[in-house]
């Protein structure tokens, strides 16, 4: 909070997600506004960051989801910074149904951010920043769009996948370190490509190694229900638990949960290899045992308190199943 404080003199603002989406929106943003200041932040967190900004005359929010529970007041809020400021509120999560769609608000769930964000800023843009937002889709599972595949033909399509390998395997490897995260917006932005950013190759190589243990460690521990399979506390990336779950289980829905002992509560990661739609089915169940979640139809998340993760895993997993004899 300290930190966003000390950077409120910046004219233009880029509020981004963390992760590989989030850092590649973030850079094609700051490729469009140099001067702009980079901070991270989370659906969860946007509005506390917002009350905090005064007298910023660009205003960019990159990958960040709608919080369902206060979006009535996020979007007064957004809309008073739409009346002082240049605002671009750029998304590709499922909305809250009641959500008002206004000029400053750019959303196709279709695409990932990265590939939105070049799209918004494509007059004021190098062409080559395409290749980030090549990453990102990559990074997002959001390759195979109509644009991205496009772009894709102007570059060597190998070395695309390993350049976006290089990035999303590092992001993984340092977590949440933001301080990281930031530096790599910098080079980013100028279309540095990963394998030249200096110690990304060696996090990388280290994040396969982790991938390894992950997948051994799932493959011995996994849980099986009706309609999906889960792991709990593997200590390591949810993401890739949560596919190898769904891999080792033999089931359409992965889920990998991390406990966080300072909230008490358990941090989800969902994976889906079939046609339900996570997302609806998160922001139903959730609540109801006092958490929350949602995300994308096939890759979504959730925070569930520490003593109703039993509880909610059945309710959850019920829910699948009723989901699939609907279809």
């Amino acid at each position: 909070m300290k930190e966003l404080q000390n950077q409120l003199k910046a004219k233009t603002l880029i509020l981004t997600h963390g992760d590989s989406d989030g850092i590649c929106s973030g850079a094609i943003a700051k490729s469009a506004y140099p001067e702009a200041y980079i901070y991270f932040t989370s659906p969860v967190s946007l509005l506390d960051k917002l009350d905090l900004i005064k007298d910023v005359e660009n205003l960019i929010i990159c990958d960040m989801a709608i919080e369902e529970r206060h979006y009535s007041e996020l979007h007064s809020t957004l809309e008073e910074f739409a009346e002082e400021c240049n605002l671009y509120y750029i998304d590709h999560h499922p909305l809250p149904e009641r959500w008002k769609k206004e000029a400053w608000f750019y959303h196709d769930t279709g695409v990932c951010a990265s590939e939105l964000t070049y799209r918004v800023f494509e007059d004021i843009l190098s062409q080559e920043m395409r290749r980030v937002a090549i990453y990102g889709a990559i990074g997002d599972f959001c390759d195979n769009t109509p644009c991205v595949k496009s772009w894709v033909r102007d570059w060597d399509k190998r070395s695309l996948y390993f350049q976006a390998g290089t990035l999303i395997q590092a992001i993984l490897q340092k977590g949440k370190e933001y301080d990281f995260k930031r530096t790599l917006l910098e080079p980013l932005s100028k279309d540095v490509i990963p394998s030249n950013i200096p110690g990304l190759l060696e996090l990388a190589r280290e994040a396969a190694i982790n991938e390894e243990k992950i997948r051994l460690f799932v493959k011995e521990h996994v849980k099986v229900m009706k309609n999906s399979a889960y792991i709990v506390n593997t200590n390591n990336s949810i993401s890739k638990a949560a596919i190898y779950a769904a891999s080792y289980g033999q089931r359409d829905v992965g889920i990998a949960a991390e406990y966080r002992e300072r909230k008490g509560v358990y941090d989800l990661s969902i994976r889906s290899r079939g046609n339900v739609d996570l997302n609806r089915i998160l922001r139903s169940v959730a609540p109801e045992f006092g958490g929350s979640g949602g995300g994308h139809p096939v890759a979504a998340g959730a925070r569930i308190p520490e003593e109703s993760l039993e509880v909610f895993l059945q309710a959850f997993d019920t829910r699948l199943g009723e989901a699939n004899e609907v279809k």
